[in-house]
């Protein structure tokens, strides 16, 4: 039997962050006649934008088929490729002369703080694009980007924002691997921070990931400012989360498998800590990745942002 064979149709368009930092995306759905295009005719304006936050080592390819869903419902998405983007890649910059003076970014090597300006860039593009109402969609890491973008930021320019599969990765990995494990590494990160060394990968026979002494100790120690969903810490004030005051709209995936509980309990933390800012929904027999309740996902969305 033979692959169905899949084309979508969208705009690249390359982005330029506030820090002069060249990334890449992609535009699916309604465009404005301010987005340059080889294509005929006039192109459709869509009155919502949608951004999308890709996942640790993901890229813009990710959940294609839930963009494309949004885009045939009048909905225009920006995927880009964040500075996280792949296990590791180059962050170039613009007006380079030497590749090899580039930084490597990645999910290996990349400053977390550093989404705020990646965001930056992407919804000024869309404004610039004639965006009129956008919102955030993250998914997986990309929740945390999402939410510490509008904590710096204070949510301004944007309608609201989307969480998909929200995870703590240090409880994930508390669960998967286990606290001895997670705590030597820790140890072998924070001396190779101490000695200069914060951006040398951690042996492969610790951690079979590449992945930097900064990026791990970011992702996987409870004190860290990418610990965003602390459900794993009861007595832990979750006050980057609790500032955000742009309306939530978190689902869960009920067999998520980087969770260490159900997502029902997941959703509740959420609901206890956000009040009526927050919609919560769980999407049945489905893993971190959501496939198979791509559908489900965008019905939710749309639903949701039709109520704001």
């Amino acid at each position: 039997m033979k692959a169905k064979l899949e084309m979508r149709a969208c705009h690249h368009v390359e982005i330029i962050t506030p820090k002069k930092v060249r990334l890449n995306g992609l535009w699916f759905g309604p465009a404005s006649t301010r987005i340059r295009s080889s294509t005929r005719g006039r192109p459709r304006k869509s009155k919502r934008t949608i951004i999308w936050v890709h996942g640790l080592a993901s890229s813009m390819f990710s959940k294609q088929r839930i963009m494309e869903r949004l885009a045939k419902k009048g909905i225009a998405v920006l995927a880009f490729n964040n500075r996280g983007h792949d296990a590791i890649s180059r962050i170039a910059k613009v007006g380079e002369k030497r590749i090899a003076k580039s930084r490597w970014g990645g999910g290996a090597h990349e400053i977390f703080a550093e989404c705020v300006d990646d965001i930056d860039g992407a919804i000024g593009f869309a404004r610039r694009a004639g965006a009129k109402e956008i919102f955030l969609v993250g998914h997986s890491t990309g929740c945390q980007k999402s939410i510490y973008w509008a904590y710096k930021r204070k949510g301004r320019g944007i309608k609201g924002i989307v969480l998909l599969a929200p995870m703590s990765d240090w409880a994930a990995e508390i669960h998967l691997k286990g606290k001895k494990r997670i705590d030597k590494n820790n140890a072998v990160a924070r001396a190779l921070v101490r000695n200069g060394r914060k951006h040398e990968l951690l042996p492969q026979k610790l951690w079979p990931g590449p992945i930097d002494a900064q990026r791990f100790l970011s992702l996987y120690t409870p004190d860290s400012i990418e610990e965003i969903f602390s459900y794993a810490q009861p007595k832990k004030n979750p006050r980057v989360l609790r500032s955000i005051q742009k309306p939530l709209l978190v689902i869960l995936a009920e067999k998520d498998e980087f969770a260490d509980r159900s997502a029902g309990r997941i959703a509740d933390w959420f609901a206890r800590r956000l009040g009526k800012r927050i919609q919560a929904g769980v999407i049945a027999d489905v893993s971190h990745s959501l496939k198979g309740g791509e559908t489900k996902v965008t019905s939710l969305i749309l639903h949701w942002m039709r109520r704001l």
